[in-house]
């Protein structure tokens, strides 16, 4: 209990520590800038925005915390600790630098690779030069650090599954020449972290959190290349820090919800996978090498998985003759109070078929804002719902059109995010 107690409070450090807490303050006002184009898009695409940017922020934060947490408390129990000088804070800068290269790279995966390479080196290097034989810097230990990251994947997993979805944005795209409607995933989370970290009882270690902690029975679970000799002449204390994981996709194939959940299971599931797979570091230099080479491999090849099986399956908001395919519903708006969810079909308007959004309103115009929408579920089951609305009020939906006209397609390729939304903004 006194193990989980400390590594509580070394989670809790990180909130009051002044300047983790200034560190925190400057990540949530990046998470707000952020949230707030991305609010703006929602609103421009919609109608009206699904969130606000406040809302998507605090859940980034919160859950965030909440969740390192609980990663802080397996890493505790297992007994995943670091030397106070190897180098394990340089796996966040890595992650950093690389996601400038490219944005998914900000994954621990290929930081932690990187990380572990370099320590293998400068370990091999040492033997020809001695000066190198007298410091702990990258003196990592494989196992706890590929542990480490496989804990932080688990965390990830169940953050992706359960907010994931949140803030997601419509999307359009065409196979095989008809349109067809999707979402696209961006979410980041900020992690609260507490890091056991190892020091010789003769050095300073003013900077962590330190005392006498009362270790369970057979603890550490995980044991790495550090002798038990040289463990009874450390003292361990807790580093809090913060840590950044995060979530990118789109999907054409699955609802938003569904998509979250393979992707979030997916994540577990590979987390799981490098956690054991990091202890035949154990045996020597070419498992440790093989650990290094799975850790990324591994990652690319799950992130290869997800896209073949969006190329596999059928895409699941297409329009076709019957009718127009709801790709997103506004909560509390009027689709959402008439019972309208994403996945149904419009089939008809006052019976005349329709071919977007605009064809809608066009009708709805005629007809003094008074209609009826024939619509059919994902059952199947057809019915007349009454529609009532007032004039300049949009209906709260995004429909899958048949066809997009050439002056309003934008191409999102090679674009920033502020070119897409200017663009977006041009054509309102």
């Amino acid at each position: 209990m006194e193990l989980i107690f400390y590594t509580l409070r070394g989670v809790a450090g990180a909130i009051v520590n002044p300047a983790l807490m200034i560190v925190l303050v400057f990540l949530g006002i990046i998470l707000y800038l952020k949230n707030k184009n991305l609010v703006i898009m929602q609103k421009l695409i919609l109608g009206d925005n699904i969130n606000t940017p406040l809302e998507l922020t605090l859940s980034q934060i919160v859950l965030g915390i909440l969740a390192g947490s609980i990663g802080s408390l397996i890493l505790s129990v297992l007994g995943i600790r670091f030397w106070e000088n190897s180098g394990i804070i340089y796996l966040f800068m890595i992650s950093i630098v690389l996601m400038f290269i490219k944005p998914r790279f900000i994954c621990f995966s290929y930081s932690g690779a990187l990380l572990g390479a370099i320590s293998i080196i400068v370990k091999l290097l040492s033997n020809f030069i001695p000066l190198l034989k007298n410091t702990n810097i990258f003196n990592i230990d494989i196992i706890y650090l590929m542990t480490f990251i496989g804990v932080l994947h688990i965390v990830e997993g169940f953050l992706v599954m359960i907010d994931g979805d949140r803030g997601s944005i419509p999307i359009f795209s065409n196979k095989n020449g008809r349109i067809i409607g999707g979402f696209s995933f961006n979410r980041y989370w900020v992690l609260s972290i507490a890091i056991l970290m190892l020091a010789l009882s003769n050095k300073d270690t003013s900077n962590y959190i330190t005392t006498t902690i009362q270790t369970p029975n057979g603890w550490p679970f995980i044991s790495g290349e550090l002798s038990d000799k040289l463990l009874t002449l450390a003292t361990i204390s807790v580093m809090p820090l913060y840590a950044v994981v995060g979530y990118s996709s789109i999907t054409f194939t699955k609802g938003k919800k569904e998509k979250v959940l393979h992707s979030g299971i997916s994540i577990l599931i590979y987390g799981i996978c490098l956690a054991i797979v990091a202890q035949i570091a154990r045996f020597g230099l070419l498992f440790k090498v093989l650990v290094i080479v799975f850790a990324p491999f591994a990652h690319e090849m799950m992130i290869k998985v997800q896209r073949n099986n969006e190329n596999k399956y059928e895409p699941k908001f297409m329009s076709d003759e019957e009718g127009l395919v709801v790709l997103e519903v506004v909560p509390n708006g009027i689709a959402y109070n008439l019972g309208i969810k994403s996945g149904n079909k419009l089939i008809s308007v006052n019976n005349n078929n329709v071919n977007c959004e605009s064809d809608v309103l066009i009708i709805l115009k005629e007809n003094l804002y008074n209609a009826t929408f024939t619509i059919k579920d994902s059952k199947g089951n057809i019915k007349d719902i009454p529609v009532k609305t007032t004039k300049g009020k949009r209906l709260g939906m995004i429909l899958v059109p048949r066809a997009i006209k050439e002056k309003d397609k934008i191409c999102v390729e090679e674009n920033k995010f502020s070119d897409i939304l200017n663009n977006i903004k041009e054509k309102h």
